[in-house]
């Protein structure tokens, strides 16, 4: 076919080598524009997905807050985004108090009706108001002012209502708390009070403020504000218990429950938890944690 081709005539020749030269551009450029599409869609869908998940819709809460003691975790629950949860802490690291509701309103980014919905629920101390409205207050009726705000409080529900947080330094005894006042240890609202009492109660009591990191996603910077003081925790007979009873405990599984009613059946009663470190369902840590909840 080569010596075919050369025996064309030399026009034949241009033509059939034109051809073949705009076909190859052609591929060529098909190829280029192509593969330019394609990353343009990939870059396309992958904004998309940035954008959804950055816009992925986040349960909002309302409930009384201080903005100048509110922690992160409190206004991220309003509503607020992260870029202004971090623009409020910058604000007071440098000095700056909101003294009225109106300074709220200047947070950058805060929109009029995300403004008008946490309104109501704005509270802000006395103790960061100026020194001379203290006279101003008396002079106008101070204790007026004091009801109205009191009523307009009550109109709140109680599980919203504005629970003061403690300060650096001041802890509360976790064995003896109730959720009202856990709730006034940062980091710590209705959920987390209910799972604190509820967990004490399922143990029998606190030993130790670590007991809480068994808690789901507690958060560990709650535990600077919680100590234990003389705990005496409500004990398990496990000479006496049957398996069912032995089991409700949080340090109890089945199987354990199970190795302290056959030990009984085997070798009489138990002692001390040593009695069961020789069975496979009782390693050192098990025993250890659960020493201070049983008697014999």
């Amino acid at each position: 076919m080569i010596r075919e081709f050369f025996y064309l005539q030399k026009s034949d020749r241009k033509v059939i080598l034109t051809l073949l030269l705009v076909i190859v551009i052609a591929l060529g450029v098909f190829f280029i524009m192509g593969g330019e599409n394609e990353e343009e869609v990939s870059q396309q869908d992958s904004l998309a997905r940035t954008a959804y998940y950055d816009v992925a819709p986040r349960q909002v809460e309302r409930f009384a807050f201080d903005p100048n003691t509110a922690d992160s975790t409190q206004l991220l629950r309003l509503g607020l985004q992260s870029w202004q949860v971090r623009n409020i802490y910058k604000y007071r690291a440098a000095g700056g108090v909101y003294r009225k509701k109106e300074d709220f309103a200047r947070l950058y980014g805060l929109t009029v009706k995300q403004y008008r919905e946490l309104e109501p629920y704005i509270h802000i101390s006395d103790d960061y108001l100026p020194a001379s409205s203290l006279l101003k207050h008396e002079r106008r009726g101070y204790r007026d002012g004091a009801d109205t705000v009191r009523k307009r409080h009550a109109s709140i529900p109680s599980e919203h209502r504005y629970q003061p947080k403690i300060s650096a330094g001041e802890t509360v005894v976790l064995n003896m708390a109730d959720t009202t006042l856990l709730k006034t240890v940062p980091g710590i609202g209705p959920y987390f009070a209910r799972k604190i009492v509820q967990y004490g109660e399922r143990l029998g009591g606190y030993v130790s403020v670590d007991q809480l990191d068994e808690i789901e996603d507690f958060p560990l910077d709650a535990k600077n504000f919680l100590v234990v003081a003389d705990p005496a925790p409500r004990k398990l007979n496990v000479n006496k218990l049957s398996l069912n009873e032995l089991k409700r405990h949080p340090y109890i599984n089945f199987y354990q429950a199970r190795a302290i009613t056959d030990y009984r059946r085997l070798h009489g009663s138990i002692h001390s938890l040593q009695d069961l470190r020789l069975s496979k369902d009782f390693p050192p840590e098990a025993i250890t944690r659960l020493e201070p909840y049983v008697e014999y």
